[in-house]
Order: structure tokens, then C-alpha cells, then sequence
């Protein structure tokens, strides 16, 4: 996937709502039309998270749909993952560029800010994301963006933006409107009993 075609439904592991499941949980996301997968492991050992890391390439690679790893470049240029998410305390875009090379996406949070934004987009981020955008199981207590901001950005920027938090198939589609090109989707997807059915519901909105 070029990062001019960086367009869908954007899904992230979580360990906890997905446990012993999360290599079955994640071939179902991508069933049901996933077009982005992001692997975000907060715990195990180093060992722990590149075997499943790898586990999780492979199934992207089957679906022809590429993986970023979050926070760690290290781990992504390890595995041969197709790029990196970094938060804003992550290291630096141009570092990630160099160790994963010119057509590795990454992908860089900047909450509710337009001027991190600009300022990823000309460091060579690939897309930027903002959120949350409502109220987050995941993070409850990131600061709150707004479609205003949302709208402000999409005329601003060149690259594509991803929306996240709390974001669900009745929501979505003022994000959408408001010019996100990528829905980031945690609980909305990993946290339904049917983890494809659910997304199936946000794919196809786009």
C-alpha cells in the first residue's frame, strides 16, 4: 500500500481485550476488510512480542495489508514490518526513516495539535493521527480533538490523517466528512464478540 493510498479502517491490537485470541482475532479483522493493521503490545517480554509480532506480519502478508509496530522501530526493522506508529516521546521521524528506509509508512500521533501535525508531516511522517475524538476505552484520559480541528488540519495537510478514539460506525462518519481518511479502531473492532462482523460495519463506510 503506498501512503497516497493509506485509506480504511486502521486496527490495533490490544493484549488485553484480545489475550490468548489475538493471532485469530487479528485474521478476522482483515476478513472483515481491515486495511491497516498496527501491532501495540504494552506487555510480555521482548522475546514474547516478537514472536507474535512476526505471527501478526504473517497473516497481514497473506492479506496483502500492511503492518506498523508501535512505538518501536527497532522491532519493525527486525521482523521487516512496513513501518512504525510513534507517539510524541517515540524518537524521531527521521531516525525511523533511516533505520526502515524511504518507503516504510510512519505514522505519528499528535493529539489535538495542527502545529505537530505540520510540523510530522515536514519531517517526513507518512500520516499523522489526531484524537480522541470521543470518549476512549483505551485512553480515557487523552485530550479531547474536535471535527473543527479535524477540518482545520485536512485543509492544511497533504499527507493522510487517521481519527481515533472511541470512534464507532454511527460516529464514523462525520470524521469522515470532516476529511479523515483512516479510522483507528480498538475496542470498536478487538472488543465486539464478532470481531468480523464488526469490521465489516466500519469498512464499509469507506
Amino acid at each position: 500500500m503506498s501512503i497516497n493510498n493509506l485509506k480504511g479502517l486502521y486496527v490495533i491490537t490490544d493484549d488485553q481485550l484480545s489475550g490468548s485470541h489475538l493471532l485469530m482475532h487479528v485474521q478476522q479483522a482483515l476478513t472483515g476488510g481491515a486495511c491497516l493493521v498496527q501491532y501495540r503490545s504494552k506487555s510480555g517480554s521482548e522475546a514474547a512480542r516478537e514472536y507474535t509480532a512476526r505471527a501478526v506480519l504473517e497473516l497481514c502478508r497473506e492479506h496483502r495489508v500492511p503492518l506498523l509496530i508501535n512505538d518501536d522501530a527497532m522491532l519493525a526493522a527486525k521482523i521487516g514490518a512496513d513501518g512504525v506508529h510513534l507517539g510524541q516521546a517515540d524518537g524521531r521521524i527521521g531516525a525511523a526513516r533511516l533505520r526502515l528506509g524511504s518507503g516504510a509508512i510512519i505514522g505519528v500521533t499528535c493529539h489535538a495539535s495542527l502545529p505537530l501535525a505540520q510540523s510530522a508531516q515536514a519531517e517526513g511522517a507518512s500520516y499523522v493521527a489526531f484524537g480522541r475524538f470521543f470518549d476512549s476505552h483505551t485512553k480515557p484520559e487523552a485530550p479531547p480533538a474536535d471535527l473543527g480541528m479535524l477540518r482545520e488540519a485536512r485543509a492544511a495537510l497533504e499527507i493522510p490523517i487517521c481519527a481515533i478514539g472511541g470512534i464507532t460506525p454511527d460516529n464514523a462518519p462525520a470524521l469522515l466528512e470532516a476529511g479523515a481518511d483512516m479510522l483507528a479502531v480498538i475496542h470498536g473492532v478487538f472488543g465486539q464478540a464478532d470481531v468480523t462482523a464488526a469490521a465489516e460495519r466500519y469498512a464499509r463506510l469507506f
